[in-house]
């Protein structure tokens, strides 16, 4: 099967100019070449489609998601499990998100649909699986059901390994409490003692396991990174000492703005009033996102201005609001929209060890592509204004306006 995208305004995610008036030919779901205006060569049977102009580029990644937080007594897991996929679905088909990291949920269900999307009888986005997320006994977000309580060292080395023996990808660790949690889990405190965390990490290396580490004070910033985290989520309190580690040891950093920034009182546009207005949190987490938010962004900014890698993970739901979400409040907070977009789309296919094959527009590469009607470089928020969606070469999704 061979595609060519004509008259396109390409974003590669490689170079921050955007490439006027340029043909993409796409061939057995791969990026064969890439042509300038005036130089696209006779295609033979190729099916030519005519973007006219608009902004070709990466699928969006997301690599911090979970299901909606629900007990089995809510919905049963049957129920849970399908809603799950739907919405994973629904973020690729009408956000344009090719990509997805679990950073927590229970009974394995995103190893299940892993095997589901990776098998091409269901169509949705590319998963890497993390099972349960691993804390201790009056550790973080128990009511979540996502949690697995486990203490003491050989505790934690015989979870990791129940994981790997489930089909996890990577192993999720909470170092440390949270700003969604009841008044004792507490984002300003660590939970793991020295010896649980060295056993866990210990056998994450023996097994070749890489570790998304939830941090977010730092003290378990230091210590995730001194001990060869992959990722560290969150960080809403950190020091100078962490961002000479993330730079000295090559961490990547997943901020998760939208979980202190999206409260009543912080909300900035329509489409945050709309989700804050339907996530209906209660006041008193919102009283602690909002005493949070300020220090989030000022070490937000320390990380970005200082280089440390980052990626955008969302940690929100529902899955087709939660990138593009994340991505306005990047802006907001200081980045450029040339580096949301580089975290939303090469950074995110990077961390989740598939940067050789996604999350640029380059020849060689997996056609995993959106097309959006106006420049996101201009303003962030016109990545919302899709147009199609491509998985493997194939278009998905297609919301051009109709010819009358």
């Amino acid at each position: 099967m061979r595609t060519l995208l004509t008259h396109a305004t390409l974003i590669d995610c490689v170079q921050p100019t955007p490439r006027a008036d340029t043909a993409v030919l796409i061939e057995d779901g791969r990026i064969k070449d890439i042509f300038d205006a005036g130089s696209v060569p006779s295609v033979g049977d190729a099916e030519v489609i005519d973007l006219r102009g608009a902004y070709l580029m990466p699928g969006l990644w997301d690599v911090h998601i979970h299901p909606d937080y629900k007990s089995v007594v809510e919905g049963p897991l049957a129920s849970q499990v399908t809603m799950f996929g739907h919405q994973m679905q629904a973020a690729l088909l009408e956000s344009g998100v090719v990509g997805m990291r679990c950073a927590g949920t229970h009974d394995y269900m995103d190893v299940a649909w892993k095997r589901a999307f990776d098998s091409g009888q269901h169509l949705g986005p590319r998963l890497v699986a993390a099972g349960y997320f691993l804390t201790t006994t009056g550790g973080h977000f128990l009511g979540s059901g996502h949690a697995l309580e486990v203490d003491g060292p050989y505790g934690f080395v015989k979870a990791i390994r129940e994981q790997i023996r489930n089909g996890v990808d990577q192993i999720k660790l909470n170092l440390s409490g949270g700003i969604m949690g009841p008044a004792w889990d507490q984002h300003s405190r660590s939970f793991l003692l020295p010896d649980e965390l060295k056993a866990a990490f210990d056998i994450c290396k023996l097994r070749g396991f890489k570790v998304m580490a939830h941090a977010t004070n730092p003290e378990s910033v230091k210590a995730a990174i001194r001990l060869g985290a992959h990722t560290v989520e969150h960080g809403y309190i950190m020091d100078d000492e962490c961002i000479e580690l993330f730079l000295e040891h090559d961490v990547w950093y997943v901020p998760t703005l939208s979980i202190s920034h999206l409260t009543p009182t912080q909300a900035t546009n329509d489409w945050e009033q709309r989700w804050v207005k339907n996530r209906n949190l209660s006041h008193s987490l919102c009283c602690r996102a909002d005493a949070a938010s300020g220090t989030h962004q000022e070490w937000f900014r320390k990380a970005l201005k200082a280089g440390v890698k980052m990626a955008l993970g969302s940690d929100i739901r529902p899955l087709k609001d939660a990138a593009l979400l994340e991505l306005g409040l990047w802006v907001r907070d200081g980045a450029t929209p040339w580096q949301a977009l580089v975290a939303a789309t090469r950074h995110g296919a990077a961390v989740c060890g598939m940067g050789e094959d996604l999350g640029t527009v380059e020849k060689g590469k997996i056609a995993d592509l959106i097309v959006v009607g106006s420049n996101p470089l201009e303003d962030i928020n016109h990545v919302r204004r899709l147009q199609l969606v491509l998985k493997d070469g194939r278009i998905v999704s297609d919301k051009r306006p109709k010819a009358r």
